[in-house]
């Protein structure tokens, strides 16, 4: 995809399979199921679409999925890609970790910055990135590492900490610009530091969302995830967001839609806004 100045390419960090009432919390089984039918163990089909936006001498990842580090137990309840798939995704297009500058993480959940480190041949962690310097928001930092006994599944440190102890690590606090062209917008809600990335060139806008909205089967305001930490959050930021991306005619990109990662919007007077026209 083509925006300004910038080229914009999608790049798989691995799907896998995840329990359908999760992805949406307390909105009833019978209206998400309509949009969203689950197979017979309940489970949904789920993306982790990253970003690559490349321009102005550099390369730019925005998250990384869930990455290589899964075990065998996780990877079978997850039913998750073996392998490195972002690697992977990358090798498709000609390109190494080695040739990635930034590595933007919108929030640091596992699906988001698994794809973060790895593991060396001798066991050790280390960034996947060497070359890259690592953004987080300074709050989401600091949940994440405070080990928090209710957060350790969410935020396994084997992702985390190898970002800090190697020194590629910046953490940003609030809106403001990572890279030229390229800025966070806080959103909070679905954790209390995430946030959404806007890309801007050329007079064009896009709009990573992150897990402010997971997939377009959530652009309805009331529809949430049961990860969400706070819902009411959410419920303001999202309908903002969303509102400002239809009236502006800005691209809008998803994580975990698991059919088409990037669209146009427009209000709607049922659901509160819809899909005009899948651009990926």
């Amino acid at each position: 995809m083509r925006l300004g100045d910038f080229d914009l390419t999608i790049l798989s960090g691995g799907r896998y399979r995840i329990d359908a009432g999760t992805m949406f919390g307390v909105v009833p089984r019978v209206l998400w199921q309509r949009v969203f039918p689950p197979t017979d163990d309940n489970t949904i089909p789920q993306a982790t679409n990253c970003v690559l936006v490349e321009g102005g001498g550099r390369r730019v990842l925005i998250d990384t999925g869930y990455g290589p580090k899964l075990s065998e137990k996780q990877r079978s309840i997850f039913q998750a890609e073996p392998g490195d798939p972002l690697a992977a995704s990358l090798a498709a297009r000609g390109l190494a970790p080695e040739d990635i500058d930034t590595v933007i993480l919108s929030h640091l959940h596992f699906d988001h910055a698994g794809g973060a480190t790895r593991r060396a041949d001798d066991g050790r962690l280390m960034p996947a990135f060497p070359n890259a310097e690592y953004v987080a928001q300074r709050l989401e930092w600091v949940t994440a590492t405070a080990e928090f006994p209710e957060l350790l599944a969410a935020y396994p440190l084997d992702n985390l900490l190898p970002l800090r102890d190697s020194g590629q690590l910046r953490l940003i606090d609030g809106d403001v610009e990572i890279v030229p062209g390229i800025r966070s917008l806080v959103t909070g809600g679905h954790t209390a530091g995430h946030m959404a990335v806007v890309i801007d060139s050329g007079g064009e806008t896009a709009v990573y969302l992150a897990d402010l909205c997971p997939s377009w089967r959530h652009l309805a305001t009331l529809w949430c995830m049961s990860y969400d930490v706070d819902l009411l959050q959410v419920r303001r930021m999202k309908p903002n967001l969303l509102g400002q991306i239809a009236d502006q005619g800005w691209l809008a990109l998803v994580d975990h839609d698991p059919d088409h990662a990037a669209a146009r919007l427009r209000r709607d007077d049922r659901r509160d806004f819809a899909v005009a026209e899948f651009v990926c």
